[in-house]
């Protein structure tokens, strides 16, 4: 039966989702409707669309697609459009020559034959346009939204559309991952991924930057920037043509051959996916189509994000649910990705997109006439999509409100994410560096943000993104060290407070978000050897430079670099996880967050974990509450010595021993910051334990 106010099904599971959190109870119609909404597009498309598989298959119908007897299908869907025509290479440019045929609810389509030799008439690598006759007569040349491969010629403005259909495309050769417990995510942009100042390429990314990631043990790549967008400096999120790969860093195949790659290794490849928004770019975007402001997005200001200044998907809209769901598609079925992290989840979810807004954690917040539940009738598709064909894909909400049931099944009225990022955590640690001294840190308050996370929903725990690295903000790295990370990064030069403080805090800082933060693990490519520079990608304020659009990798190559002791630490706190498990495990048991002696300790994956944050004070014979009595092994042997990997590092102990400062990193943190936790009731204890209460 149906909930009271409330029409059709009831979201069958939603019971246990308000026993679990019984604060949700007055929401319950709230629920009910959003699961309503869902089942009815779920049905309406088994009903007219032969069903999801068939609906998110339409990636190949639309467009341009050959068939196998060589002809080609083409198929757009264009409702303003009085008269709608191919043109391109193949016909010599004649607008005319090759028109639509007009079908029910603004869909056009066309066949071409094939030639007397049997070929294809559109030969590949071709240019096409499809010509658009407007309501008002005006004749536009248009990218099909469906292009699978666009290119910006040199001394050109606008891209072009270029016709992929390679006689042998590249053929995968490695089986994807299975699905991750434990998600140590390298998120990466190919553009950027080598010292030198241009743009990379997949090659690059796939031969060159490949084993790094494994040999660092990161076991998941989050891929920025693929879908096509004609301004570099976007950092890929004003998406132009949602099908192509973006030809800026080489072919769709080259695409193809680096996540091939990746699975050989063992590494899970996620899309950065932009749902959220598009370019406002009509020449050579999805803005105007048909000659009307209405296809594919909301008429009027509705249709526009005026701080992005980007247009906004109509996420009740049949066709556009057609579009969004058949591209989840292919960016799974033909490249092999593994998942997606869904940007700008915020700006979906609301109807004022969280412009302005601070959520303060107010359930009324998430619920009534502010929310977008089309929107949310999408991700719930899409997530229902993926879960029913791909179930082992990944899907992390980039959400920044905190929506409550986002990460929970359809099934409970949820959302259906695997995972959200819990984007409160970089902001925290931003704000206690910048504006506390040492001394001032509160443990109990880093604590409480770690921590501060729904019951069984999961959530990606990062220190910084790629959002701290941009110009005008700074790194973790930098703003520890600032101006010191160009003049004493060198082993040949004194280890000065502020770099010994910096380098130290840098690591503590990673592994207690590590740790402690949540279920998965991200790090933006570079930052985990503190990459001294911010990101800027060329642009006509900088003169077109390269300069700061680029990963200097060199530095944690460089032996006689401090870099590298970052570097060591990042992967032996990866290559410890892997062995113990914790983003796997339930969340930490916090023990200790001594506010005086500045000392947070815990327990999780069977570890006993102990920081020490006092700026000078050093502890010895420390005692720390366990859940269970027993005998805590010290063993260098037995213990990964993350802080210990060099001499260098040593000799940052003993100089800071001598300074102001003293020991950031105590004898406590010199025994490896956790140690294997063995229970009681063991006949052969070895002698070197030490008893802990």
């Amino acid at each position: 039966m149906a909930a009271s106010g409330t029409q059709g099904p009831q979201a069958p599971k939603l019971p246990e989702l308000l026993e679990r959190d019984p604060y949700l109870a007055p929401f319950e119609r709230d629920f009910q409707r959003r699961y309503a909404l869902f089942y009815k597009r779920l049905k309406s498309i088994d009903d007219n669309e032969g069903g999801l598989n068939k609906f998110s298959k339409s990636y190949k119908s639309f467009g341009v697609n050959q068939f196998v007897d060589g002809g080609v299908y083409c198929k757009e869907w264009a409702p303003g459009a009085e008269a709608v025509f191919l043109t391109g290479d193949f016909n010599g440019w004649n607008p005319f020559s090759h028109p639509y045929k007009k079908m029910e609810y603004g869909k056009w389509e066309l066949f071409i034959p094939p030639g007397q030799d049997g070929f294809s008439p559109v030969p590949h690598g071709s240019k096409l346009k499809v010509v658009i006759r407007a309501q008002n007569g005006e004749l536009l040349y248009r990218i099909s939204p469906w292009a699978r491969y666009v290119v910006r010629y040199e001394g050109k403005v606008n891209y072009d559309w270029v016709h992929w259909d390679p006689p042998q495309s590249y053929i995968r050769k490695h089986r994807s991952p299975k699905k991750l417990k434990s998600l140590r995510i390298y998120e990466s942009h190919v553009g950027i991924a080598s010292p030198e100042g241009k743009i990379a390429s997949y090659k690059n990314f796939t031969y060159n930057v490949l084993p790094r990631i494994r040999d660092l043990g990161y076991n998941c790549i989050q891929l920025m920037a693929v879908m096509e967008h004609a301004y570099y400096a976007s950092f890929g999120y004003q998406v132009t043509s949602f099908f192509a790969a973006s030809s800026r860093y080489g072919t769709p195949d080259d695409l193809k051959e680096l996540i091939d790659v990746a699975h050989s290794m063992g590494i899970t490849v996620l899309l950065d996916v932009v749902h959220s928004h598009a370019s406002k770019n009509s020449e050579d975007g999805l803005n105007k189509f048909d000659g009307t402001d209405s296809c594919f997005f909301h008429s009027g200001p509705r249709g526009t994000h005026r701080i992005w200044d980007s247009r906004l998907f109509d996420y009740a809209n049949w066709e556009v649910l057609r579009f969004l769901l058949s591209n989840l598609r292919m960016w799974i079925e033909d490249y092999g990705f593994d998942g997606f992290r869904f940007d700008g989840v915020t700006s979906m979810l609301y109807h004022d997109h969280g412009i302005g807004k601070e959520f303060s954690g107010d359930y009324n917040e998430y619920f009534g006439l502010d929310v977008d539940e089309d929107a949310l009738c999408y991700l719930m598709l899409a997530n229902h999509m993926i879960n029913f064909l791909h179930p082992d894909c990944i899907t992390i909400a980039e959400d920044v409100s905190g929506m409550p049931a986002l990460c929970r099944p359809v099934a409970e009225g949820g959302g259906g994410f695997d995972y959200r990022l819990a984007m409160a955590i970089p902001d925290k640690w931003i704000k206690i560096i910048k504006e506390l001294k040492d001394e001032d840190w509160n443990m109990g308050n880093i604590v409480y943000t770690l921590t501060n996370r729904r019951c069984d929903e999961k959530y990606i725990a990062y220190a910084e993104s790629h959002d701290q690295a941009l110009v005008g903000d700074k790194t973790l790295a930098f703003r520890l060290m600032d101006a010191e990370m160009y003049t004493n990064m060198s082993v040949f030069t004194p280890l000065t407070p502020v770099i010994d403080r910096g380098i130290q805090l840098h690591k503590m800082i990673r592994l207690i978000t590590h740790t402690l933060g949540g279920d998965g693990y991200l790090n933006f490519m570079g930052n985990e050897f503190g990459h001294p520079e911010w990101l800027d990608f060329p642009r006509k304020g900088n003169n077109e430079s390269f300069h700061y659009a680029r990963r200097q990798f060199n530095l944690t190559d460089d032996h006689l670099l401090r870099y590298k002791f970052l570097n060591e630490f990042d992967r032996d706190m990866n290559k410890l996880e892997e062995k113990f498990g914790w983003l796997a495990s339930p969340p930490a048991f916090v023990t200790e967050k001594h506010e005086s002696n500045k000392v947070i300790a815990f327990e999780r994956a069977g570890l006993l974990f102990i920081f020490n944050f006092h700026p000078y004070e050093s502890y010895v014979d420390y005692r720390v509450g366990v859940e269970v009595p027993g005998k805590v092994f010290l063993s260098i042997k037995s213990l990964w010595i993350l802080m210990l990997q060099n001499m260098e590092d040593i000799r940052g102990w003993t100089t800071i021993q001598s300074t102001s400062l003293k020991n950031i990193l105590t004898i406590i943190d010199l025994i490896q910051l956790c140690s294997p936790i063995h229970r009681p009731a063991s006949a052969n204890t070895p002698e070197d334990a030490t008893s802990t209460s």
